[in-house]
């Protein structure tokens, strides 16, 4: 299976995106934990996608492109791939349908966590809180939901066109919120 996972910051994604990695086997890449990565090791990557963390902004497209790319090449992507964080706009889409499309493979599922937008601003700030993320203010939290909503959420409409959206409600407990995805992905690949 090649998933796609998606959903405003404090959805659940990367929550989630364990959980499906680990049922179908395949892994889970989230574009977030690679930026996190760089920025910690400080590396030419890290110190340009840092700038723009900060400021509750998209890394550019074209190093977030290569790093997919790589990404989803390597030996253990084969099989399928779970993407979290990835594509975030109408660009990025026609970037990862070219990278599948090489690969003789498509996108068989996007699956979308819908949540309240204030309890996400509250999920966030409880996290920085417990995770010490310095990056997690309100106005950087409100900032990222703003960003999301103009760049990401028309992606949603892109992929219901193709007949491969699955919208779960990414509300209530973490099993609950599993359960609906699981359901939503087997129906997928019973098809």
């Amino acid at each position: 299976m090649r998933l796609i996972i998606m959903g405003p910051p404090g959805a659940g994604k990367g929550t989630q995106a364990a959980f499906i990695g680990e049922k179908f086997e395949i892994p889970a890449i989230s574009t977030g934990d690679i930026f996190r990565a760089n920025v910690a090791d400080g590396t030419p990557l890290g110190v340009e996608a840092k700038r723009y963390m900060d400021a509750g902004e998209y890394v550019p497209d074209e190093v977030t492109n290569s790093m997919v790319r790589n990404r989803i090449a390597e030996p253990d992507a084969e099989p399928g791939f779970l993407l979290d964080g990835y594509p975030r706009t109408v660009a990025q889409v026609e970037e990862l349908d070219q990278m599948v499309q090489d690969s003789g493979h498509r996108i068989d599922a996007v699956v979308v966590l819908t949540c309240d937008e204030e309890e996400l601003i509250a999920r966030l700030l409880q996290r920085a809180e417990t995770d010490g993320r310095a990056d997690d203010t309100e106005d950087v939290i409100r900032r990222r939901q703003e960003v999301y909503t103009e760049q990401t959420a028309p992606l949603i409409d892109v992929y219901r066109s193709r007949g491969v959206l699955q919208e779960v409600d990414g509300m209530g407990e973490v099993d609950e919120v599993t359960q609906r995805i699981f359901a939503a992905l087997d129906s997928v690949s019973e098809s």
